[in-house]
C-alpha cells in the first residue's frame, strides 16, 4: 500500500518530509518552493487514489501559478499542525 491510498497517510508523511526538511534547516521560503514543485508533479505524473487527492488536483489545475503557491503553502501549514494530521483519511 502506497502512502497515496490513504490521505491520513499521505498527511502524515508529508508532516515527516516537512519537519525533517525544517530541522536540516531549510528556510521557509525554500520549504514552500519546493512544495510547490511537489505539487505540480504530482498533478502531472500522479493518478489521484482517493477523493481528497482528486479534489486537490482540480484545485490545484484550475489555479494559476499564484493560487497553486498558495494551495502549497496551504498544504505544509495542514501538515504542520499536528491536530490536522490525524483528521479524516
Amino acid at each position: 500500500m502506497s502512502v497515496l491510498d490513504n490521505f491520513r497517510d499521505w498527511k502524515e508523511f508529508l508532516g515527516d518530509r516537512v519537519e525533517q526538511a525544517k530541522q536540516a534547516g531549510m528556510e521557509s521560503d525554500t520549504l514552500q518552493n519546493v512544495a510547490y514543485q511537489i505539487g505540480g508533479y504530482l498533478s502531472g505524473q500522479v493518478d489521484p487514489k482517493n477523493d481528497q487527492e482528486r479534489l486537490l488536483k482540480q484545485l490545484w489545475d484550475a489555479g494559476d501559478e499564484e493560487q497553486q503557491r498558495s494551495l502549497a503553502s496551504l498544504m505544509v501549514k495542514l501538515v504542520q499542525d499536528p491536530n490536522n494530521i490525524n483528521r479524516g483519511n
